[in-house]
């Protein structure tokens, strides 16, 4: 592997290391500031000003994270092999390939087998910064694995079985194996209104924003994003 590429996984790598934090909320204000205060950027991209109008992020905020995903990657993209190895380092307890090959596909909007920069800024404003309404959205189209519109039971158990599976054995309280299904009837059963078999963007916000369990089960996402 070339000098270049070394480099790039291990920026890409401490990049997600510092998203996990911020979005978990281990990253205080003050640290926030002092990586900010200490960032430089050797390269702005010209499309910084338009992302910043795009995002909920500053200036700031948009070039430590530019330095991370791109100072040492000039390349600007993330293929899907990288970001498998990236969230393999965070649960090496489980299998998190296929939690991370879903979460990929989401963040990958004009599937074309790469993220780039802007395409990750633009799905983590609306995951950290969004209303709750654009973080239902994202996580409708996160579900809808084959992006028809609509969510049947047996992607709803899909991308549940991968957070399962990525979670590990070592989860406390212990899961039984038939645990993802037993919760994905739960919610299926609310959220399919009319009993059609699929559940509709409206019926999935509709549903997610009256009931108070199923807004507490998106912080699952958030936590592990």
């Amino acid at each position: 592997m070339s000098g270049c590429r070394k480099r790039c996984k291990r920026e890409i790598l401490k990049f997600a290391q510092y998203l996990f934090r911020f979005i978990t909320g281990s990253l205080n204000t003050d640290s926030v500031e002092d990586e900010l205060e200490m960032a430089t950027v050797c390269h702005r991209p010209e499309g910084l000003e338009q992302l910043e109008a795009q995002t909920k992020f500053t200036k700031k905020e948009l070039q430590i994270l530019y330095r991370g995903f791109k100072n040492e990657c000039p390349s600007g993209i993330v293929n899907e092999e990288t970001f498998k190895e990236i969230y393999a380092q965070f649960f090496p307890q489980g299998d998190a390939s296929t939690y991370a090959h879903f979460l990929f596909n989401a963040f990958d909007t004009d599937h074309n087998g790469s993220v780039s920069f802007e395409d990750f800024v633009m799905g983590l404003s609306v995951l950290l910064r969004g209303t709750i309404q654009d973080k239902l959205k994202w996580a409708f189209n996160l579900y809808d694995i084959n992006k028809d519109g609509y969510v049947t039971k047996e992607e709803m158990l899909d991308i549940m079985k991968s957070i399962y599976d990525m979670m590990g054995k070592y989860t406390y309280p212990i899961l039984r194996e038939e645990t993802p299904r037993q919760h994905v009837e739960i919610f299926f059963q609310k959220m399919d209104k009319n009993r059609d078999g699929v559940v509709t963007i409206d019926e999935f916000i509709d549903t997610c924003q009256k009931d108070e369990n199923i807004m507490k089960s998106m912080q699952l996402f958030e936590n592990i994003i």
